[in-house]
């Protein structure tokens, strides 16, 4: 193995894989609670919370991949690592308060926002700073 391999970058993707394989599992525990067959999606409001916070993380998930490998690859491993981690736990405080209520998401949903924008917004300096760097000499 070579001494550059994006080994926390993998292991916190490894990670997420899990994490996500956790919430699908959270919708279909609620779907045996609530009796609801695939494919439907509606039922009680608990079931539906449930499953909309679980899409919610699914259409997320590739804007989080995204920018955290190339915060990692461009910028810094061990930043965003470390962003990817907060993610996941931010992830988690969304789904749980999802559940709960609604208006409970908010607190999960804005710290989702601020990490991925760090990552984005690091990853696009790293990039930039490459570009200038091999294509301009800077």
């Amino acid at each position: 193995m070579e001494a550059d391999s994006p080994l926390l970058l993998a292991a916190v993707s490894l990670l997420s894989v899990l994490h996500m394989g956790y919430l699908a599992r959270r919708v279909g525990r609620s779907r045996m609670a609530y009796n609801i067959v695939p494919p439907v999606v509606t039922g009680p409001p608990e079931f539906e919370r449930t499953f909309r916070a679980h899409q919610n993380c699914v259409e997320f998930y590739p804007l989080f991949l995204v920018s955290m490998w190339t915060c990692g690859t461009f910028f810094s491993e061990v930043i965003a690592a470390a962003g990817g981690l907060v993610y996941m736990v931010a992830r988690q405080m969304y789904f749980s308060g999802y559940i709960t209520s609604p208006k409970k998401r908010l607190p999960g949903f804005i710290l989702n926002l601020v990490v991925l924008g760090i990552l984005s917004l690091l990853g696009s300096i790293g990039v930039l700073r490459g570009i200038l760097y091999k294509y301009f000499l800077i």
